[in-house]
């Protein structure tokens, strides 16, 4: 009996141990890879969060003006903005958001697609910048990897899955045992790694839900999860109300397609047709009558409007403020001049106002500058996290070898971590994919060929 006794709790401690140091290897890995990938989102998306503050400042010259009179019309604006560009169409049209606001014409050419900026009281053309150059659009799409293919992107996927992995997993290992440091003091200095050890898991441990806030609203924008998300909640009318689209004939072109800024849960919201029949008999109403029309259905200033590219096309007048409750698409007949669709944010069903309010938040916008500035503190507090995670493995990585954290001494601890990323897999299957690869390279490879058992010692 008393042999029973005292196993029982040597045991107990072999299995306290295994599970740590499994998490421990798995939060090593998963931050090992994503270090470089979330040093750029962070610091990209720091720059992004500021992008209205940079426009008004760095770009001011081609964004604000001086109210002069009776501002042209748009149509005025677009033969303007044509001529610009020799040989290119205007596609779409941005309403200045105030008196004291240039107007946007995206114009399209053989060489490709432009911004126009004009002053819409002396028709002066202030700047004209490819799409693909404008300043927040580069940062944007660097954050994502855009740029780099759809390869780079899905990694970004991957990365976020991986986030909430760390989240979770650093939490466990920050979670108090004893220990009178590291909670919420930092014990030492910078010369010793309890130090580094300190900070970034008192830093991981107070950012942690932001951190994984910002992971999990990141996702809708990934190439694999977020569109497959997507086309689901669509076509189960939990993304935006497909009701709306009953009665009006619907062309093969989505909202993506024709507008400048679309709201993510109507991106793949088919775009009506025009009344085909009267293309017989009726002019288009024109670009000036569509901006009349939006207007006269209260939409906020600043709202684009894509202009139809051919017969059975729609003008399409949209804004997505940083006020939720602004958010407007209006889909407009382009001989009538009657809209077709009307939705505004508070039509979405839960699923979408949730997804909208999240990704509204996660770029700053929601809350004013409260909002913008816990973004910004949570994004330095991720460059902190990596930068004190490096550190700290430096410091502790014996001479010659990768200073992987050891393998439990309990290897059945690995069946309930099977368990968890088979089920993450089920929820995030790129992410989830990566993580069981990585399980199976550790247990299957890693422990079985010396050299690299060495290596990962």
């Amino acid at each position: 009996m008393s042999t029973i006794i005292a196993a029982e709790p040597a045991e107990n401690a072999i299995a306290g141990v295994s599970l740590y140091r499994a998490i421990w290897r798995w939060h090593f890995f998963a931050g090992l890879l994503v270090i470089p990938f979330l040093l750029n989102l962070s610091i990209t998306g720091s720059i992004y969060l500021f992008k209205d503050e940079i426009n008004n400042t760095a770009f001011a010259y081609r964004y604000i003006v001086a109210p002069a009179g009776e501002p042209l019309s748009p149509q005025k604006v677009a033969a303007i903005a044509e001529d610009a560009v020799p040989g290119s169409v205007a596609t779409s049209y941005k309403d200045p958001a105030g008196p004291d606001r240039s107007a946007i014409m995206t114009v399209s050419s053989d060489a490709g697609s432009s911004l126009v900026f004009v002053n819409p009281y002396d028709g002066k053309v202030l700047d004209t910048v490819e799409t693909t150059q404008e300043f927040n659009t580069v940062v944007k799409h660097i954050h994502s990897l855009v740029y780099f293919g759809d390869a780079p992107n899905r990694i970004i996927e991957i990365v976020g899955g991986f986030v909430m992995v760390l989240v979770v997993t650093g939490i466990y290992l920050w979670w108090p045992r004893r220990q009178t440091g590291g909670v919420v003091s930092v014990r030492g200095t910078p010369s010793r790694r309890v130090f580094w050890r300190d900070l970034h898991a008192v830093t991981g441990a107070f950012a942690g839900i932001l951190i994984f806030f910002l992971a999990i609203t990141g996702m809708p924008w990934s190439g694999y999860w977020g569109s497959n998300v997507q086309s689901w909640l669509g076509s189960h009318g939990l993304g935006y109300p497909t009701q709306l689209w009953d009665d009006v004939p619907k062309s093969q072109k989505v909202t993506a397609d024709i507008l400048p800024k679309v709201d993510w849960a109507v991106e793949k919201a088919p775009v009506p047709l025009s009344d085909i029949a009267a293309a017989q008999s009726k002019k288009p109403v024109g670009l000036d009558r569509a901006v009349a029309v939006a207007k006269q259905a209260g939409m906020a200033p600043g709202f684009d409007v894509a202009i139809p590219s051919d017969p059975t096309g729609v003008y399409s007048a949209a804004i997505y403020p940083d006020d939720l409750a602004k958010e407007r698409m209006i889909h407009i007949d382009q001989y009538s001049g009657k809209p077709l669709v009307d939705i505004s944010y508070d039509q979405y069903p839960v699923l979408g106002k949730a997804i909208e309010w999240g990704i509204n938040t996660h770029q700053g916008q929601e809350y004013g500058r409260a909002n913008q500035f816990l973004m910004l503190a949570t994004c330095l507090m991720i460059i902190l996290s990596c930068i004190t995670g490096v550190i700290m493995w430096w410091k502790r990585r014996p001479a010659g070898r990768l200073g992987v954290p050891p393998m439990p001494p309990q290897r059945s601890v690995y069946l309930g971590l099977w368990i968890i990323a088979l089920a993450f897999a089920v929820a995030f299957p790129l992410s989830g994919l990566a993580i069981l690869l990585m399980v199976a390279f550790d247990q299957l490879v890693v422990r079985f060929v010396p050299p690299l058992k060495r290596a990962f010692a």
